[in-house]
């Protein structure tokens, strides 16, 4: 079979490390059945059209249906591979779960000081029968990127992310001893892993901007995974996370963009915000946003996902998809003409940052 030539994305560089990823990148977290079941053969088609479409980045978490969006991350990376290079493309993944696939626990019960099993995870509607171990350790963190390459059948990744240190995870009072076991553990673990040129990249994927910047502080990373904190409909990230992403170099990728769905639907019944039904609102302001986009014709996911792109500190977006259609309309997107008068219109009614950077540049 020949290989469907590529539509050429613009590329950005992936901070210091010599990668550059496509300004929209594939995130796996649909394939681990997140909110509904997925058929197999649709899930895999989805990542062979975002790299046949010119997407060349690729991020999973084993947490994404405790491995299951791997294994068919796996599936799809090995028909990619057989038309191209092993180096045209870019595999992000995380650590801080492994997973123990003995029902009894016995695997746990071998190293019982590494960690905790994990309360189900929530939206995930189908995974695999294996049991969550949440480990931020060293040692942990070696056995998390053992089991990623054994389940999607490759011997190396190019960026490795310390997945879920924050309070919204965690909650406040186990916060400090994550993070502690973080930096002790699974820092020093990718450190020298990059050190040894195992992996190229290594950073954080999280949910809070705050704890970006702690991390930031911390230790000496190459780019951040922030979900949802910058966005068309909210920009806690704006004030000194990307400024401190530029400051350090470190390359912002953003998932999220579209804050769960709502940003893509519209606020209709059944919104999701944050993986859970959007309250009233998050209903009215993105009902007004969208009232603003359609007095100029554009669609409120065009302008969505734009916007996340205007920020100077942001290298990629990574776009969750289900289908291959939605996968070539999230490439589509991109090219969707958006006048300068509609992110003027935003900040006269209130509903955009004046300081928050638009495509066309600052207002």
């Amino acid at each position: 079979m020949s290989a469907p030539l590529p539509v050429v994305l613009p590329r950005r560089p992936l901070g210091r490390t010599g990668l550059d990823v496509t300004v929209l990148g594939f995130g796996a977290a649909p394939l681990g059945n997140l909110f509904s079941h997925l058929d197999e053969a649709t899930s895999v088609a989805a990542v062979v059209a975002a790299f046949d479409g010119g997407i060349n980045l690729l991020d999973m978490a084993p947490h994404y249906g405790n491995g299951l969006a791997e294994l068919r991350a796996g599936e799809a990376l090995r028909q990619v591979l057989q038309h191209r290079s092993r180096d045209s493309i870019v595999v992000s993944t995380k650590v801080g779960r492994w997973f123990d696939p003995m029902p009894t626990g016995r695997a746990a019960a071998l190293a019982p000081d590494v960690g905790h099993a994990e309360v189900a995870s929530p939206g995930f509607v189908g995974a695999l029968p294996h049991r969550a171990v949440l480990d931020y350790s060293y040692d942990g963190t070696l056995r998390s990127i053992e089991q990623s390459l054994l389940r999607t059948g490759l011997n190396r990744l190019d960026i490795v992310l310390i997945h879920d240190v924050d309070v919204w995870t965690h909650g406040p009072d186990a916060i400090e001893a994550r993070f502690s076991e973080a930096m002790n553990g699974a820092y020093r673990a990718l450190s020298r892993l990059r050190d040894e040129g195992v992996v190229r990249a290594i950073g954080v994927g999280l949910n809070e901007s705050e704890m970006c910047e702690r991390f930031a502080h911390a230790g000496d990373f190459d780019t951040m995974l922030l979900a949802g904190r910058y966005s068309l409909l909210e920009q806690p990230a704006l004030g000194s996370f990307l400024p401190l992403a530029l400051q350090k170099n470190i390359a912002v990728m953003l998932g999220g963009v579209f804050n769960s769905g709502i940003l893509a639907t519209g606020a209709v019944a059944g919104a999701r915000y944050d993986y859970q039904p959007a309250p009233a609102a998050v209903m009215a302001r993105v009902a007004a946003i969208d009232a603003v986009c359609a007095l100029h014709s554009v669609r409120l996911a065009d302008a969505a996902l734009q916007f996340a792109l205007g920020h100077p500190a942001v290298t990629t977006l990574v776009l969750g998809a289900v289908t291959p259609n939605e996968v070539r309309r999230n490439i589509a997107s991109l090219a969707a003409p958006i006048p300068p008068q509609l992110w003027r219109d935003l900040r006269t009614e209130g509903l955009l940052p004046a300081a928050a950077p638009t495509p066309e540049g600052p207002a």
